[in-house]
């Protein structure tokens, strides 16, 4: 027994190391992470808690008559668990009537590990959407970010080649993502997207960023519908738990003798002996809710915390992604760190750089790359595809001239 034991501890433990060891993916910033890993993980760690408790401990124990037996006992605290119980103040009277005691009954306290589990997976969707649907944009962003996180802590020499494969590996989706535009339709559909961004999808060049904002929009509606959840779940106003808390640590009050999560509670329940039912009326103890009242504590605090947080990533992404302005002026900082523009002519192709080469999805994968590593890498990835691109133009240029007889106005190389 003692060795199936050991064994079975053994898988455990083992089974845990492995999860332990996963790979985190690098396709997304630190905001995405407390929403889908470190918020899920928080609920999956209360989960096991709470399940310990009521399945390893006691989760209830009632008072219970003189004249019951040790069976008896179990049964009650079995029967008041499975059914609810309902909660009356010590200085209020019990109710006679059966519907009066049912307005304060505790619905919930069986069902908070399925609840936490529930409320991880919500925090997980948004981002299993993301992976699904970034990866039909013709970049390979965790691919591209994870390469270039890793560079910055190589040897040089490995380092500069893993630079050169990042920039080679870039330029190529990028190739990928485009369309001929000899059209006018499609010309001006161009212009929406690149210009107003009206139009999206991977062939303007900026489904990647459309697909990013939207699962930044579910995190934010999920961390918020949460707490709104929660009110119909613990069936009190949850949204407002966190203030109330505060004002009664304010005011020096008891804070921890919450209405929500009673410690002492009352149970009714019939036994049935051949022809004649009994009532019983008994008084029962949740000690559960001494954790499961500092659990939702914390998930007040933390959902308002992760609700702000990414309210403020998704401003902030949308700010830089959407305004050419922003796109622009990130582009010609690193350039002009790396010394690869002057004034004047080169301004402007950088500026052409920014919005008909790279475009949305080119600018977010740089700026991605340079929330997992590091402005050194990113500048010096722009760098190579700006010395590519200068390239690509100089080998157009060149094609163009036998048959126009002198360079094309605007196009500075």
């Amino acid at each position: 027994m003692h060795t199936h034991g050991k064994s079975v501890m053994d898988s455990i433990i083992g089974s845990v190391g492995r999860v332990a060891n996963v790979k985190v993916r690098n396709d997304d910033d630190l905001n995405d992470r407390v929403n889908h890993l470190y918020t899920t993980g928080i609920l999956i760690i209360f989960t096991v808690v709470v399940s310990a408790r009521q399945y390893v401990g006691d989760p209830i124990r009632c008072w219970c008559p003189a004249q019951f037996t040790g069976a008896h006992v179990d049964y009650t605290n079995n029967i008041c668990w499975i059914s609810n119980t309902y909660f009356v103040p010590m200085d209020v009277s019990v109710p006679e009537s059966v519907p009066k005691r049912r307005e304060n009954e505790l619905t919930y306290y069986q069902w908070v590990p399925v609840m936490l589990l529930i409320q991880a997976l919500m925090f997980y969707i948004p981002c299993i959407l993301w992976r699904l649907f970034n990866g039909q944009s013709g970049i390979n962003v965790d691919r591209i970010v994870s390469l270039a996180s890793d560079a910055q802590y190589e040897a040089p020499e490995v380092r500069i080649r893993t630079i050169k494969y990042v920039v080679r590996h870039i330029d190529r989706c990028l190739d990928n993502q485009r369309e001929s535009r000899h059209r006018c339709c499609v010309t001006l559909r161009h212009v929406l997207s690149v210009k107003m961004s009206l139009l999206c999808g991977r062939r303007y060049g900026n489904y990647l960023i459309t697909v990013y904002l939207v699962m930044k929009m579910l995190y934010i509606a999920n961390a918020i519908g949460q707490l709104f959840m929660l009110n119909a779940f613990l069936a009190s106003e949850y949204n407002m738990y966190g203030f109330q808390v505060l004002e009664d640590l304010i005011e020096g009050d008891e804070w921890t003798a919450s209405r929500r999560f009673p410690r002492v509670t009352m149970c009714d329940f019939d036994i049935r002996q051949m022809t004649n039912n009994h009532h019983y009326s008994v008084q029962c103890v949740l000690p559960i809710n001494l954790f499961n009242e500092k659990i939702y504590i914390f998930l007040w605090f933390w959902l308002v915390f992760v609700s702000a947080l990414t309210c403020y990533s998704f401003i902030s992404w949308l700010w830089q992604m959407v305004f050419p302005s922003s796109r622009i002026h990130y582009i010609r900082k690193f350039l002009k760190i790396m010394d690869r523009i002057g004034s004047g002519p080169d301004k402007k192709l950088a500026t052409r750089f920014t919005m008909e080469y790279l475009r949305h999805d080119g600018v977010f994968t740089l700026r991605l790359v340079g929330k997992n590593s590091s402005d050194i890498v990113v500048a010096e990835i722009i760098s190579g595809l700006w010395d590519l691109y200068r390239s690509k133009k100089s080998i157009q240029i060149r094609n163009t001239l036998p048959s126009n007889g002198h360079e094309s106005d605007g196009e500075d190389v």
